[in-house]
């Protein structure tokens, strides 16, 4: 794991300070307001442009910018314009000081959070909330973690806060700005009319800015450096030929990627367009020293899988056809059972914060370890591309109604013809005006009403896409998890709900408003991702969650985004733009990946296990679960009833996360002044909401 960290104290020296310091860093500059750089950072991901000696700027990961806009940058920002040092391709988080103000940007979607806290009469900022908490010897938020159990797509729940108690987070599109020990929370967001919608460019020019940006977005990773890893290192350990086996297979039994670029290949329409342009563009995306050139591109194959085989098949005959290209060298990973969700959660490295993406997190290392080391994936696609449902309801806000007709006659079709399914476009349509007719604070004060009462009947079950898009036509709405928690749990948030409902802050729109909450979920989870199946020496490059690409996508009118295959539509003219134009039959066609199926699938094989696990859970003894309720719910829907399979991956990694969390040894600090206990070394008080 990468990150950093520094303070802003509001004394001159801070005697206290001195002798302290994070494990691994290397120092970028020093008192009285340090910063540091910690983890296996490569050489051109952290840049430090300097004007004066108390004016310098220090950018982290990947960032198109050159060393001359670098400067224009800070020099702008040192006038207080923030917007210039989020302008640049890349993802990549900025750090300017200008005498003793320090400001540090965080991103759109969320995938780069800054955290704070308050220690030793100033203020202590990372990349990272372990290590803050760690500093502070930090206790549990309970209550977060109900709140992320029970609302996970609300920020009027969650909040800054963090599972870390006194450890807080910058929303996206926010900076946070220190000076002399104060902080402050500034956005870097041009303000939106709360009234009426913003002027929407024409379809082609806002096509054409997205075409842009994800050009510009992969072009910075190629431009990069190539990596290679040490041949004295993970080279060295090849034990020649072994049968059955090449290359690729033995350096993925090693644990390592393969020089170069890689990317996902699904056959999926985000995932091939990532590929294409990688493999399109000026450079040699293969391997370094100008042997094998071609792009590595990775297709998984799941085996296991009890989806439908002919659209199985199809989409891996779409994957097929894109490698077909001569600049791709295309890699299936076929896996079965050991590769299923909920498998190898013993082995999971311990993660800043717990999220549902942990309990697949073995089973996406597996295609990662072929991938390269640089490797693309189309991560954060469907949230900045597609519409939210709850923009149905910002439609009719604006009186376009007619936009309506395809995309609820769309939702008649998905779950086949019946008998109620002519029924539908009416049903949505009444749902999405009684949206756009509910204030915010009314909103939210019925969804606490619903966690009081345990209303959680009108979550989608069974995964339809009606029922599904019926269910986001809200302004906040229970989680999946939700109906395995306490009564003092569901309480708690709901309280929280209340609080935000009777502050009633100006919330703009339902579906805009919706659509960046989803947006900020999956960032936060793509982040957890990367840290559960980090593989060494790779280094994972999410370019739809780049601040460019996302508001070029959110400049794309409301009236496109609620087209049937409009997220498809978009991606071929990007790729058309850029020179593609010879796509494989199907290509765009909704992918039909097996995740209930596979989820069921791996219920089944590893319940005995989990049974285990919610013998004496720690949730239950931070009263957030009944243990046995839980484990009757493990049973039932690994026998085949329609129970929320998100909602217990959701309790699992929960789960297991803090059982990580409390058998670590150690802490990220050293020195004399280092703390002496490490946080939450007092384990987690039973039936006790912070």
């Amino acid at each position: 794991m990468r990150w950093l960290v520094g303070w802003s104290s509001a004394a001159t020296t801070n005697k206290e300070c001195r002798s302290l310091l994070p494990v691994g860093a290397q120092l970028l500059w020093g008192d009285p307001d340090p910063l540091w750089a910690v983890g296996d950072w490569r050489p051109h991901e952290v840049r430090v442009v300097q004007a004066d000696p108390e004016t310098r700027l220090a950018v982290f990961g990947v960032c198109g910018a050159t060393d001359d806009q670098l400067k224009v940058g800070l020099f702008a920002a040192r006038g207080g314009a923030l917007r210039h040092l989020t302008a640049w391709p890349g993802s990549y988080t900025a750090v300017v000081q200008v005498g003793r103000r320090i400001t540090i940007t965080g991103d759109l979607a969320g995938a780069r959070p800054v955290f704070h806290t308050r220690w030793a009469g100033g203020t202590a900022y990372a990349t990272a909330a372990l290590p803050l908490a760690d500093l502070v010897e930090a206790s549990l938020d309970v209550g977060h973690l109900a709140a992320l159990l029970a609302c996970p797509d609300a920020p009027e729940a969650l909040g800054t806060g963090t599972p870390y108690d006194g450890v807080r987070r910058i929303p996206p599109g926010h900076a946070l700005v220190l000076r002399t020990g104060s902080s402050e929370i500034a956005s870097y967001e041009p303000p939106a009319s709360l009234a009426v919608a913003a002027p929407q460019l024409a379809p082609e020019h806002a096509v054409e800015g997205v075409r842009e940006a994800l050009v510009e977005a992969v072009r910075a990773r190629l431009a990069a450096p190539r990596f290679a890893p040490d041949p004295e290192g993970l080279d060295r350990l090849d034990p020649g030929p072994v049968p059955g086996m090449g290359p690729a297979e033995r350096r993925a039994a090693r644990g390592g990627p393969a020089p170069g670029i890689g990317a996902d290949l699904s056959g999926g329409s985000a995932s091939g367009t990532l590929a294409l342009l990688a493999a399109g563009l000026p450079g040699q995306p293969g391997r370094i020293n100008g042997h094998g050139e071609r792009l590595l591109a990775v297709t998984f194959n799941d085996l296991a899988a009890h989806g439908s085989r002919a659209q199985h098949e199809a989409e891996l005959d779409r994957a097929r056809g894109i490698a077909d290209n001569p600049r791709l060298h295309h890699v299936v990973v076929a896996a079965g059972d050991e590769a299923l969700p909920f498998t190898g959660l013993d082995v999971l490295p311990l993660t800043d914060e717990p999220g549902p993406s942990l309990t697949l997190a073995a089973r996406h290392r597996r295609r990662l370890l072929a991938g390269g080391a640089d490797h693309f994936v189309g991560n954060g696609a469907r949230h900045v591309l597609d519409a939210h449902p709850a923009r149905l309801a910002d439609l009719l806000m604006d009186r376009r109604r007619r936009h309506l007709l395809r995309p609820v006659t769309a939702l008649a079709r998905a779950d086949g013809s019946s008998a109620h399914s002519v029924l539908v476009p009416f049903t949505v349509y009444r749902a999405a005006r009684k949206l756009a007719r509910t204030p915010y604070a009314t909103g939210i004060a019925e969804a606490a009403r619903r966690l009081m009462e345990r209303q959680f009947a009108d979550e989608p079950v069974a995964g339809g896409a009606v029922d599904a898009s019926l269910a986001a036509l809200a302004w906040c709405r229970p989680g999946p998890a939700a109906r395995w928690l306490t009564g003092e749990a569901l309480a708690e948030v709901s309280v929280r709900l209340g609080d935000a409902a009777r502050r009633s802050p100006a919330a703009g729109r339902p579906g805009e408003r919706r659509a960046r909450a989803a947006l900020a979920r999956q960032a936060a989870d793509h982040r957890i991702f990367e840290q559960a199946a980090e593989v060494r020496n790779q280094r994972l490059h999410a370019p739809f969650l780049d601040n460019q690409v996302v508001l070029a996508c959110r400049a794309l009118p409301d009236t496109l985004r609620v087209q049937p295959g409009a997220r498809a539509a978009v991606l071929r003219s990007v790729l058309a733009g850029a020179g593609v134009r010879d796509l494989p039959a199907g290509w765009g066609a909704a992918a039909h990946h097996p995740h209930t199926a596979a989820a069921r699938a791996g219920l089944r094989v590893t319940v005995d296990w989990l049974l285990q696990l919610f013998d004496a859970p720690l949730l239950a003894d931070a009263g957030l679960i009944e243990a046995r309720v839980v484990r009757k719910a493990l049973r039932t829907a690994a026998e085949g009833a329609p129970l929320p399979l998100d909602g217990l991956a959701e309790l699992v990694s929960t789960e297991m996360w803090l059982r990580r969390l409390l058998a670590r040894r150690g802490s990220c600090w050293t020195g004399a002044e280092a703390p002496r206990q490490r946080a939450l070394a007092g384990g987690v008080p039973r039936a006790r909401l912070s």
